[in-house]
């Protein structure tokens, strides 16, 4: 049924007393949802129930009665004589419809606002919920590229393999380092380490072993918020040995022995 015959069937009328049931009025309500000329119509409806309700309504008759009666010449007494016959007052229909159908009216906009106030907090939590998944999936991605392109560079022929036992300050710690040579660049991973206390930071060093020379390659200032311990550094040095202490805050410039927490030794130098 299109919205012209189901302004022809009368059920408006209907919907604007008061007279159907709730599904009825739901189906009704959805059509005026659908359909503007739908709306327009129970609108005029309306205005017309009201409009006939405002019409309908009782006047005070009091002082056309009391002009009849001096016209009449009827004193009070005279008037208690006649007879009073009571009538039926009656009652129309419309005068209570142009209520119900306001009351229906104005539950149905409350219920359009509060629908609609309903779906605008749904879509912008579909939103914020997408943007939040975008941004989620660039971060994963990016993770990914550089851990494959970090497995690239490992998985060279020409990268240098060294292992960090513990040391006596902290026997159960250890690390990696993976030298590539050829682009200067150490990759640290350091899952092995503990998180330095506060004020205190890992400091990576290079060491030559005839003489005992240190040279230090940096600090790593984000370990603690780093997830996966991996880290690179420039070393354009000919390394023997690799040692990590750790130094207060901003890193030394000669390595604490007493805090050495890792140490390895370069097997070859190809």
């Amino acid at each position: 049924m299109d919205s012209k015959e189901y302004i022809a069937s009368g059920i408006l009328e209907l919907y604007v007393a008061g007279a159907l049931s709730e599904q009825e009025n739901e189906q009704v309500y959805a059509m005026m949802q659908q359909y503007p000329e739908v709306m327009q119509e129970v609108l005029s409806i309306e205005a017309a129930v009201l409009s006939l309700t405002a019409a309908t309504a009782q006047k005070d008759t009091t002082a056309v009665f009391d002009s009849i009666k001096e016209k009449l010449q009827l004193s009070d007494a005279k008037e208690a004589e006649i007879p009073v016959i009571p009538l039926k007052k009656e009652r129309s229909i419309f005068r209570y419809a142009g209520w119900a159908a306001a009351v229906v009216l104005a539950t149905g906009l409350l219920f359009t606002m509060v629908l609609n106030n309903d779906l605008e907090s749904e879509i912008e939590m579909v939103r914020a919920e997408r943007e939040a998944l975008k941004k989620q999936i660039y971060e994963a991605n990016s993770d990914l590229t550089a851990a494959n392109d970090l497995l690239n560079v490992l998985r060279t022929k020409d990268i240098i393999s060294v292992p960090l036992g513990g040391q006596a300050v902290s026997p159960e710690s250890y690390a990696k380092v993976y030298w590539d040579k050829k682009s200067n660049n150490v990759y640290l991973d350091l899952q092995g380490l503990p998180d330095p206390p506060a004020g205190k930071v890992y400091q990576v060093w290079s060491l030559k072993l005839n003489p005992l020379t240190p040279t230090s390659l940096g600090v790593i200032d984000n370990f603690t918020t780093d997830t996966d311990k991996v880290f690179d550094l420039e070393n354009a040095n000919e390394s023997e040995a690799f040692g990590i202490t750790l130094e207060p805050a901003g890193g030394s410039e000669s390595p604490t022995l007493e805090q050495l927490y890792t140490l390895g030794v370069v097997a070859s130098n190809p």
